[in-house]
């Protein structure tokens, strides 16, 4: 891969405000990834997952979502690290990532969130049991919302 396809492709994540670019050509791989503190914690994106895209559902406006959700359970919630629609499985068709009860290793993938055309696989950053899925299927997702809670 040539210098200068490399350099549009840096600026290219810049400009877009994506985490992380991973692009595969004529057997090279490239990934680009930036790094952000937010609240003085460092964040580092989830590798970037290049599947066919999710039918999406017509999602609820944040505001009822909130309003339904019900008491946070104790345990460690998994948080979105960006804006986005989540999706529990990889296609509408296949099955979901994970489901209540399952037990989960740290890496293990839960989640899909799609941003800017681009499906990004949300791994646990906990080892634990899935105590509960706090976003239904093909919804908007808010940076920092909480996703799962692992015990």
């Amino acid at each position: 891969m040539d210098l200068r396809k490399l350099k549009k492709l840096i600026d290219l994540v810049e400009e877009s405000g994506i985490a992380e670019l991973e692009l595969t050509e004529d057997g090279e791989k490239v990934r680009i990834s930036r790094n952000f503190t937010a609240s003085g914690h460092q964040y580092s994106a989830p590798p970037v997952h290049y599947a066919a895209a999710p039918h999406a559902q017509a999602a609820q406006p944040a505001a009822v979502i909130a309003a339904e959700a019900p008491a946070v359970e104790t345990g460690h919630a998994v948080k979105s690290p960006m804006v986005g629609t989540f999706y529990r499985a990889s296609s509408p068709d296949a099955k979901p990532f994970v489901e209540v009860g399952d037990t989960v290793a740290v890496g293990d993938t839960l989640c899909i969130i799609e941003a800017m055309k681009l499906l990004n696989e949300i791994e646990s950053d906990k080892a634990g049991v899935v105590k509960k899925i706090l976003v239904d299927n093909g919804l908007a997702v808010e940076y920092g919302e909480p996703l799962f809670i692992i015990g």
